[in-house]
């Protein structure tokens, strides 16, 4: 689909799965592709209505914790779309873990105890709850690979303040626990989550999107004790199964490393799965909607339109 042009459209930015337009440099409108990534690389084929699952479970999401942080998000104009405040983003993800799960296995599994500086415990198993959940930064790269920073370092850099990065800490472990909380209720344990975070004046705002299927781990609740015990891999929720498929494909997003072959059917397996942590997190039946073209650009018109009146 070729870019929109909008009435006082500043910018442009296409992202591994959001179009974002600026308007009048006040403004995002941010459009949730069916694009997929992992390992920081766009896979070859797009994945039906998940632009629409991650958008509605992050407007969902941001409207549940705006007690504990202000955010971004102004409306929701179309299934797959946010409009909303524009910020001056930090240049770091705030990436917190409750359990050895993912990176930070991968990186224990190597025999490294210590991640962004940040010390795990001897005698975990792969799924284990950390004694406490641990923040593990990491860079915000606009094209490649993020990477693993620590907090010192992010301070020494001056990429973020010691006074607001000490204040983006409180924020993420306050809207990691209410996104435990959430996922409690519905059965689910929230495992790992990032948070981006930019600057309105002198206030820090919530960007982006939040525990959402791309940006956060669940596990099942029910039966998580037993396999953990019986040393079972544990029944997830997340993208984490198509990083796995990838890695038993030998593909890690390393330079010569080659997408393997998405067939229609692991493709609907995967839709299939945005949408059942859709309907368990939210509680509610998905209801597929696909837009044309210009119905979508009609409802970001009539949406900037009253934004502007405001």
């Amino acid at each position: 689909m070729q870019p929109f042009e909008f009435p006082g459209q500043t910018n442009f930015y296409k992202g591994k799965v959001r179009d974002v337009y600026t308007i009048d440099d006040r403004l995002l409108v941010m459009i949730a592709s069916n694009r997929i990534s992992a390992f920081d690389v766009i896979l070859p084929k797009p994945i039906p209505n998940k632009g629409q699952v991650l958008n509605q479970v992050a407007a969902y999401m941001l409207n549940v914790t705006k007690d504990i942080c202000n955010n971004w998000l102004l409306a929701t104009p179309a299934p797959n779309v946010s409009a909303g405040k524009k910020c001056d983003p930090f240049k770091v993800e705030m990436v917190v873990r409750g359990n050895l799960t993912g990176h930070a296995w991968r990186t224990y599994q190597s025999g490294k105890q210590i991640l962004c500086v940040v010390k795990m415990p001897e005698g975990l198993k792969e799924n284990d709850y950390f004694p406490e959940p641990i923040i593990t930064p990491s860079t915000k790269a606009a094209e490649g690979h993020d990477e693993d920073i620590s907090k010192e370092e992010i301070i020494e850099r001056n990429i973020v303040s010691k006074d607001d990065y000490e204040q983006l800490e409180k924020y993420t472990l306050q809207l990691f626990a209410r996104g435990k909380e959430l996922a409690a209720k519905r059965g689910l344990i929230l495992v790992d989550t990032k948070y981006e975070f930019g600057k309105l004046g002198d206030e820090i705002i919530l960007i982006d999107e939040i525990h959402t299927p791309d940006s956060s781990r669940y596990f099942y609740a029910d039966g998580f004790d037993e396999r953990q015990t019986k040393g079972e891999k544990q029944k997830q929720l997340s993208k984490e199964f198509v990083r796995e498929w990838l890695i038993e494909n030998n593909f890690m997003g390393k330079e010569g490393q080659q997408v393997p072959e998405m067939s229609d059917e692991w493709i609907s397996i995967i839709r299939n799965r945005y949408i059942e942590l859709y309907e368990r997190l939210i509680g509610e039946k998905f209801l597929p909607e696909d837009l044309s073209s210009e119905q979508t650009k009609n409802c970001i018109l009539d949406a900037l339109d009253r934004l502007e009146k405001k």
